[in-house]
């Protein structure tokens, strides 16, 4: 039962999961591909992940619903070689490719100690962790790469070339949960602007520029006809084609400024590339791997560093587990409602 709290309504975990995923199948999402989606979005929901939460359910919907992403695509996997693989999403969610060529790619690894998973014709729509935090729980190092809709300007540029470009990157650590990261290689990432321009507030000075190309805190001026900056200047935007290349060249999907989905009009999910890099820490006899990240973690926290990346995430997901999952009652609403009706809008 959901327990009300002021305007708050607290769910468990499986049951967000259960919510999510009869919408999407309202939507015409496959029932595989929308437990998939379900899970992955109800992740970002308990941890405190909002701009990739429930709160892209709405973008989710508008990109079925304009026929701009196949919700009902079945991935194809290609051997590609002893450390490669390769998997033409077919227009559909990055998150049913990725499912479709774990148990190939986790066999490779086992066999070579490394293996890359390169991903086209993918839609990504979500937080990179939940891509690699669960190969960090089976002992493996994960990388990835996603390019994504061109909104971010190049240092010294003028027109926007790179989406956000996010990276992600987990480990496992001897005798606690993994390190994990996630980051966009843009100031502030698309989601977090659209979330401050709802709320009414600012973003940081350098997080974009308006339509003129002049600085700016207005959020509103960054999404309408403005851009996002990469972070650290010519740094992040060297990081940013290292992305567009690894997720979008190398695995034969569209570079960000390629994407155009003005035939869907509502659309909001990229159609690219991911690329993942999985590695086994213990090949090459160097079984100590996790507990020399152990030694590093500690001597950061030494030095002072007091929250490590996933710190906040791994704080709100036992919260989240303890208490449930808090989520406003208007929202709450509508997603039911979206759930029960026959046709998602």
């Amino acid at each position: 039962m959901s327990t009300i709290i002021s305007d708050e309504s607290h769910i468990t975990f499986d049951e967000l999961v259960a919510l999510l995923r009869r919408i999407f199948i309202n939507a015409d999402v496959a029932e595989g591909n929308a437990d998939i989606l379900a899970v992955n979005c109800a992740m970002c929901e308990r941890d405190g992940s909002f701009s990739h939460g429930i709160f892209r359910v709405p973008g989710y919907l508008a990109s079925l619903k304009t026929g701009w992403v196949d919700g009902r695509a079945v991935p194809a996997v290609e051997d590609a070689g002893a450390a490669f693989v390769r998997v033409d999403a077919q227009n559909g969610f990055a998150q049913p490719a990725l499912a479709a060529a774990r148990p190939i790619l986790i066999d490779k690894v086992r066999n070579a100690g490394v293996a890359v998973l390169a991903i086209r014709d993918s839609h990504h729509f979500s937080a990179l962790w939940p891509d690699v935090e669960p190969f960090a729980r089976e002992g493996l190092i994960g990388m990835a790469f996603v390019s994504g809709l061109a909104s971010v300007i190049p240092f010294g540029g003028s027109k926007v070339v790179f989406g956000t470009n996010p990276i992600a990157f987990a480990t496992p650590v001897a005798g606690a949960s993994p390190l994990v990261f996630d980051q966009a290689t843009s100031a502030i990432s698309n989601g977090d602007v659209r979330i401050a321009a709802r709320e009414g507030n600012n973003v940081p000075l350098g997080s974009g520029v308006d339509r003129r190309g002049q600085p700016t805190v207005d959020p509103t001026a960054i999404l309408d006809g403005g851009a996002l900056l990469p972070f650290g200047g010519h740094k992040g935007t060297s990081i940013a084609l290292m992305v567009e290349i690894l997720a979008s060249a190398l695995t034969g999907g569209q570079f960000s400024l390629e994407v155009d989905f003005s035939g869907h009009p509502g659309a909001e999910t990229p159609r690219t590339g991911q690329l993942l890099i999985v590695i086994d820490p213990e090949r090459g006899g160097n079984s100590a791997a996790t507990y020399r990240v152990r030694q590093l973690i500690d001597k950061l926290r030494d030095a002072g560093q007091t929250r490590l990346p996933g710190d906040r995430r791994y704080t709100r997901r036992k919260a989240s587990d303890d208490y449930g999952i808090p989520i406003s009652l208007p929202d709450l609403r509508y997603l039911r409602s979206l759930a029960t009706s026959q046709h998602t809008p």
